[in-house]
């Protein structure tokens, strides 16, 4: 066996396959691009799904990557198993060759046994091999073609060795190559041990060979509903960890340098020494592998939050400082753990250099967050602990483990944690119930499937009909000079379903596919054009457009003018042209404010969504405090200088992986092919003032944009801010009704617009007086009022009671009423009450020797703020209330001195 390092034996794996031919694509991101299906990428094959299904092309028949990969929600939960097992971890890399078409069974087992037998130098005879029950083909290539012992390969049932996407659609059968760790026990028990699933061997490589299309759910496996599919394909995973750990002769995964270099980093930082590291390696690992998916999310642009993605990036952090803190931990570290993962894979991922900063940040601040929390959380859950035990109790109620995450932030993975420290457990079911909102699904949908089948066939039928070429509609909205274009209806559809002809009623939604379209698809944040289709005698005007397959362009309205339309007929297209240029405005405009951001604010914003619409943009982004007033004015002034140096706006089309390298930014959860259009802006020194990938429309200067002009900023969840902003027309119109207000306000108050403010100055002033004076009078009058007050107090058991009902401005006038009135009495109780606004107001005072006697001021205000419909309470000495039925004030005070009476006698 040869001994290499883990960037020798993933760049060995990427060699080989590129050597035979195999596109090396960039790994995609953990967040699936435009696919709602799954919380994470969890397999290699997730970026090529829709190829699998036939449903998008690509330039190369064969590809092989390194795919980012998270297994922490659903199914697919490795959590609780990360730290205790050798190979368990939240987020790990899949090295994965792919066949679209192209190789099937019998070069897909040449190449996974030549990689690792020649590449790698793994002993023959130190694998074994699984195939499914029927399948002959593979078995027969393993030991007939390859040579291998018949003994090495055992027959699996569906369980382990076959395939499918859902219950319906793509499926195969599978062969797994394993690891033997005990050679010495012979190759007579192998498979037995293989179908036992027992601990002798290690899967290192799964071969997924897509052989079916399944049209009936068939959970029996019987095969009869399996239709061949035209193209079958290979889709292979292989756990790099796993490889590493076998050719670095590791005990564990963690025991290799893929962790090795962070946990060393680790325990610098904390100053620990061998023996305590080794003590604690649960700890060390939990930290290392938490830390490492934590740094890869946030690359991602999933921070930390409170529900879905972003909930998962949380728990990480926290679980991970929970461990650590466990080993006497008190003061945030993790983010300098972090940087031992952008030194150990940012030359792979080169996301985590980009995003450095945006990495630290985030974590910093989630430690920081959680840190003030952790102690009232940790105290609050050993109390339940405590009364759980004293009942005999195995059981913490779901309600009260979504209570410990909604007030202390303890997620529910800490908090399972720690009550199996003390063999108890939590009713996750009642969690989830109690948390419904925040439910976390993953999967793929076969719905989702079913309904585009129906567009599939649809763009199929055109292409075999010579209608369509075949790459499908001819799809070009970013000829600005061509927006009115002459082209043919390709098809209408009903249902799905292509018809000759419609009559349209003038209200009945049409579905029109053209052989050309300059229309734009909504994609990016970016809306759809609107305009019109028009042929002879008729109109059509266009209200969407999308595309639910890739190479099929819908435009989706009504029929303005005429009755019927035809497939085959000549007509122009035309794009509303002035609101596609509003829409332009706001689009280039909105990536000159992402960069202001990041300069302004630093570089751990990142766009978290965006509206780009002709009326508005709105860009939300990730930052944790609401910008100040200077900090919007310093923004949008940053973009309107970069407007008035009309700047030029350059496309390019670059390879994905390039233009990652060169720092483009990408949009958060979108999905971008092997070729990505990028947009840059440069600055007035040449270097790139923005630079992002974007498939949108742009003017061609910032000079068109006009002006910029920020409306609202506002929270749009927890650590995402959202800006609402103006260009162009709006941005005029929007500065021409602020002009007209203030020219209005200056007429109204007789002074010309450049003395407004000093006028308004002047009769803020004369308000303050007024008030002012207002107030003195009010407490004059309230002070005589008291005088009277006073006069009225009866005298009980040698203490002094006073109840009224008396008027009052406002609840803080009642209270000074009530706090003069008690000034004068030494012992004794003060219970005020009136109408403030419609709404009855209740005070009372106690003084402490009668609070000693059991006259408490917050039992007093209990009871008689039933009596208005109403609710308070307060100290023993100090209590308010306030009610909706003031007409009961009277009875209320009644009732007060009443009780005050019976304490006293």
């Amino acid at each position: 066996m040869k001994r290499l390092t883990s960037d020798e034996i993933r760049q060995k794996f990427l060699d080989y396959f590129a050597d035979k031919g195999h596109q090396i694509v960039a790994a995609s991101s953990l967040v699936p691009g435009n696919d709602p299906t799954l919380l994470f990428t969890n397999a290699g094959m997730v970026q090529f799904k829709d190829v699998f299904l036939g449903l998008d092309r690509r330039p190369y028949d064969r590809a092989a990557t390194s795919q980012k990969c998270m297994r922490i929600s659903g199914k697919h939960n490795d959590l609780e198993n990360v730290g205790p097992s050798p190979r368990h971890h939240t987020f790990f890399e899949m090295l994965g060759n792919f066949s679209f078409g192209d190789y099937f069974k019998r070069d897909a087992i040449k190449f996974a046994y030549e990689l690792l037998t020649e590449v790698y130098g793994l002993p023959g005879d130190r694998l074994a091999f699984t195939v499914y029950e029927t399948d002959d083909e593979a078995y027969n290539v393993w030991t007939q073609e390859i040579g291998v012992d018949p003994r090495r390969v055992a027959r699996m049932g569906p369980k382990t060795n076959f395939w499918q996407m859902a219950e319906t659609g793509p499926c195969g059968p599978t062969s797994e190559i394993h690891w033997d760790n005990h050679p010495e026990k012979g190759a007579g028990g192998i498979i037995e041990s293989l179908t036992r699933e027992d601990d002798r061997f290690l899967e290192l490589w799964n071969l997924v060979f897509m052989q079916f299309n399944r049209t009936e759910a068939d959970p029996s496996h019987t095969g009869r509903y399996d239709v061949p599919l035209p193209a079958p394909g290979v889709d292979t995973g292989m756990g790099l960890e796993r490889i590493v750990a076998v050719l670095q002769d590791a005990p564990s995964n963690y025991d290799t340098d893929v962790f090795l270099d962070i946990m060393d980093a680790t325990q610098e930082i904390l100053g620990h020494d061998d023996a305590f590291r080794h003590e604690h390696y649960v700890a060390y690992r939990v930290i290392a592998d938490h830390t490492r998916s934590a740094a890869f999310l946030i690359a991602d642009g999933v921070n930390p939050g409170t529900t879905g993605r972003e909930y998962i990036t949380r728990m990480l952090i926290r679980r991970a400082w929970r461990f650590a803190h466990k080993m006497g931990v008190e003061k945030p570290f993790l983010s300098n753990v972090a940087d031992a993962v952008i030194q150990k894979l940012g030359s792979v991922y080169p996301e985590l250099v980009q995003f450095r900063d945006a990495i630290q940040y985030q974590i910093s601040a989630e430690e920081r967050n959680f840190i003030r929390t952790l102690d009232r959380a940790l105290a609050e859950l050993d109390e339940r602990i405590a009364s759980m035990e004293d009942a005999g109790n195995t059981v913490m109620p779901g309600e009260d483990a979504f209570f410990l995450h909604a007030t202390h932030g303890l997620p529910l993975e800490i908090t399972r944690d720690l009550l199996r420290e003390h063999d108890l457990d939590v009713d996750e079911a009642g969690f989830r119930s109690a948390l419904e909102q925040h439910r976390l699904t993953s999967g793929i949908s076969v719905q989702e499937f079913d309904d585009v089948r129906i567009y599939q066939k649809a763009l199929e039928d055109l292409k075999e009909a010579g209608i369509l070429g075949p790459q499908g509609v001819v799809y070009n909205p970013y000829d600005y000079g061509h927006l009115k274009r002459s082209t043919k209806i390709a098809a209408l559809l009903v249902d799905g379903s292509v018809s000759k002809s419609i009559l349209g009623d003038g209200s009945s939604s049409i579905e029109i596919v053209l052989v050309e379209t300059p229309f734009y698809v909504a994609s990016g944040g970016q809306v759809s054009d609107m305009g019109t289709i028009c042929g002879d005698g008729w109109e059509f005007a266009v209200q969407d457009v999308f595309q639910p397959v890739g190479g099929l362009i819908v435009h989706v309205g009504v029929l303005q003018r005429g009755a019927k339309i035809s497939q085959g007929e000549r007509v122009t297209a035309a794009v509303d042209t002035t609101r596609r240029w509003d829409i332009m405005r706001n689009h280039t405009a909105t990536h000159l404010l992402h960069a202001s951001l990041r300069n302004v604010l630093g570089e751990h914003v990142r766009q978290k969504g965006s509206l780009v619409a002709p009326e508005l943009l709105r860009f939300d982004f990730s930052h944790n405090a609401r910008l100040s007033e200077a900090e919007l004015k310093s923004i949008e002034r940053e973009v309107n200088e970069r407007t008035l140096e009309n700047l030029p706006v350059s496309i390019a089309f670059k390879k994905l992986d390039e233009a990652r390298k060169e720092g483009a930014m990408a949009l958060f959860g979108e999905k971008y092919g092997e070729d990505v259009r990028t947009v840059t802006v440069p600055s007035e020194d040449g270097a790139r003032y923005s630079y992002e990938l974007c498939g949108g429309t742009h003017v061609q200067s910032t000079g068109e944009i006009g002006p910029f002009v920020i409306t609202h900023e506002e929270s749009s969840s927890a650590g995402v801010r959202r800006i609402t902003a103006l260009t162009g027309h709006g941005a005029q119109a929007y500065i021409n009704k602020r002009l007209d207000l203030l020219d209005t306000v200056a007429a109204r108050l007789k002074v010309e617009p450049d003395t407004l403010e000093e006028r308004i100055d002047g009769l803020l002033e004369e308000l303050r007086t007024a008030q002012q004076a207002i107030a003195e009078m009010n407490e004059t009058q309230a002070g005589n009022v008291v005088k009277n007050l006073l006069s009225q107090a009866i005298t009980i058991q040698g203490s002094t009671v006073l109840t009224a009902v008396v008027q009052a401005a406002d609840g803080e006038l009642l209270g000074w009423m009530a706090d003069r009135c008690r000034e004068h009495i030494q012992s004794g109780a003060v219970v005020l009450g009136a109408n403030v606004d419609g709404k009855a107001r209740l005070v009372a005072k106690v003084s402490t020797d009668l609070v000693e006697k059991g006259i408490r001021a917050g039992d007093i205000i209990g009871q008689i703020a039933k009596v208005v419909g109403g609710g308070g309470g307060g100290r023993p000495d100090f209590a308010s209330a306030g009610g909706k039925d003031p007409a009961k004030l009277d009875e209320a005070i009644t009732l007060a001195q009443s009780l005050i009476k019976e304490k006293l006698r």
